[in-house]
């Protein structure tokens, strides 16, 4: 997340905090990704904070900077937000094709079977070529169940013969691959509007979560597609993927703070142990590449 670090050259280039220097700091946020409504929030803050502190240094703006987006993606609505992981739980993933989305899923059954949790997981995107063969190969990779349905059967079936077995094998987390076709979100809704009713009656007592994935990569464009998901569906959090060294990151500051969902996962990179729970300290610091 390189972007981020020319930032402190940038705060240290500048001798005096006036008009140019917060107009280039706006521009150079928005370049990263934080997003033209965020970006102007936190400038705003910052001038405030400037004048109620006297501060006369750009340099100290970097660690105001750096505090008041932490502090954005802190607020997470929910004292807990990984409360779900500590019971019986469904998780339905959902994403359009190309961002991760079954990588995801099987990342997470990684990361669950790792910390002793049962896993089931259920392949309910049944209208991508190759999503079932691929989430299978997942299922082998980490070893754990898998319920399968067949290509372009109904993701309904899938799920309610998911949660069949759920319960028969008493797993801890059942992990849902969903469809994610926003070209035509009627038919998403109706879609995600049956598999929660199936949800709802045959596992009433069970956490309900849903994760929305979104490639870290694509900024703004990655804003649109939770906006989108938000309006079919309801979504109690995201997964970033793919930042890696070439993404800008700052998307996920400005997700939070237009969306008001929280970042819950983060991929960076191919490998199954590459995705982890979000931290906004470590994150933030990884953005200005400070190490503590």
């Amino acid at each position: 997340m390189g972007f981020f670090s020319k930032l402190t050259s940038f705060f240290t280039g500048y001798k005096e905090i006036d008009e140019e220097f917060y107009e280039e700091l706006e521009e150079n946020l928005v370049m990263g990704d934080v997003g033209i409504a965020t970006t102007e929030q936190l400038i705003e803050k910052l001038k405030v904070q400037v004048r109620e502190k006297r501060i006369s240094e750009p340099s100290a703006c970097r660690e105001l900077l750096m505090e008041n987006m932490k502090e954005a993606l802190r607020e997470t609505g929910s004292d807990d937000p990984y409360a779900f992981e500590r019971g019986k739980s469904v998780v339905l993933v959902v994403g359009v094709n190309g961002v991760g989305k079954t990588t995801t899923v099987g990342k997470l059954a990684a990361m669950y079977k790792n910390e002793g949790k049962k896993v089931l997981l259920s392949a309910a995107d049944t209208f991508r070529a190759a999503a079932i063969d691929q989430l299978d190969i997942w299922a082998k990779r980490t070893d754990v169940d898998i319920v399968k349905g067949v290509e372009g059967g109904d993701p309904g079936s899938v799920i309610f013969d998911s949660i069949q077995a759920s319960k028969a094998r008493n797993t801890d987390i059942l992990l849902c691959d969903t469809a994610g076709r926003l070209h035509n979100k009627k038919n998403l809704m109706n879609e995600l509007n049956k598999i929660n009713t199936i949800i709802k009656t045959e596992y009433a007592d069970a956490n309900r979560e849903t994760l929305v994935v979104v490639d870290g990569t694509t900024g703004q464009n990655a804003l649109s597609q939770a906006k989108q998901f938000m309006e079919v569906t309801d979504v109690t959090g995201l997964v970033l993927t793919k930042l890696d060294g070439s993404a800008k990151g700052g998307i996920a500051i400005a997700i939070q703070n237009e969306l008001h969902i929280p970042v819950k996962y983060i991929g960076l990179g191919e490998k199954v142990t590459d995705l982890e729970r979000f931290d906004p300290d470590k994150f933030v610091n990884g953005l200005f590449d400070v190490t503590i």
